[in-house]
């Protein structure tokens, strides 16, 4: 299953930071996952891959999305292998600004098992979260799309239940809950009610420092997993 260390914190950059700039923010990144241990999963575009991937050494390199192609035909899609070679080391999958249909969810998660890439998939709602545990993703990120960044995070009682849900499911799944996760408070409640992962996206890069605002929910979820521990 997994192949990311619970707890973890997801960067997610999306398409607002992309070159040097998307770099710049992947190295502090590293610099914290270095100091804190705490496993950090960076997305970036498909063409930064690389160039992260080669000036990192501590992130997880995720990229936003790929196709359930193999080598061959499929001019303008975007084959996994390519990915893996340039570095990426994860998937998202299914978010709600890029969503998948179910046959192509679902070939895409066989695909990143087969190149030992861990798949990160989207469900905007309890429902929608116990059948993507179904396919065996590594990790099931379970957002209310109305919720991404709005800096509202969705309430103990969602988070809750929809842990409990999954994990009757697929008891072997990674639970991620994000959407709303704005603060270093929200990463330490969503890791202190059990999720094994949070992260976001406007909450660190509308933050006055997005490198310290990294630093500090990382250092909140390591608080947090120390103190159910």
């Amino acid at each position: 299953m997994s192949k990311t260390k619970s707890p973890f914190l997801v960067v997610n950059p999306k398409s607002y930071l992309y070159g040097k700039e998307s770099l710049s923010l992947a190295k502090e990144a590293d610099q914290v996952a270095k100091d804190t241990g705490l496993p950090i999963i960076f997305t970036c575009p498909y063409a930064d891959v690389r160039l992260i991937r080669e000036n990192t050494e501590n992130i997880i390199v995720c990229v936003q999305s790929m196709d359930p192609l193999t080598p061959g035909r499929g001019m303008g899609h975007v084959l996994p292998e390519s990915l893996k070679e340039a570095g990426a080391d994860a998937v998202f999958l299914n978010h709600a600004e890029n969503p998948k249909t179910l046959s192509d969810l679902y070939k895409c998660i066989l695909r990143a098992a087969e190149l030992n890439m861990t798949s990160i998939v989207c469900a905007d709602s309890i429902t929608e979260a116990r059948a993507v545990a179904c396919m065996n993703p590594d990790i099931v990120l379970a957002e209310p799309t109305d919720l991404i960044g709005t800096g509202h995070v969705a309430d103990d009682s969602y988070t809750i239940e929809t842990i409990q849900e999954v994990r009757k499911v697929n008891p072997d799944v990674q639970i991620m809950v994000a959407s709303g996760v704005s603060t270093a408070d929200d990463c330490y409640n969503v890791i202190r009610l059990g999720a094994d992962g949070t992260g976001g996206t406007s909450g660190i890069l509308n933050a006055p420092s997005p490198a310290e605002r990294i630093r500090e929910m990382a250092e909140a979820i390591v608080r947090a997993k120390e103190d159910i521990s």
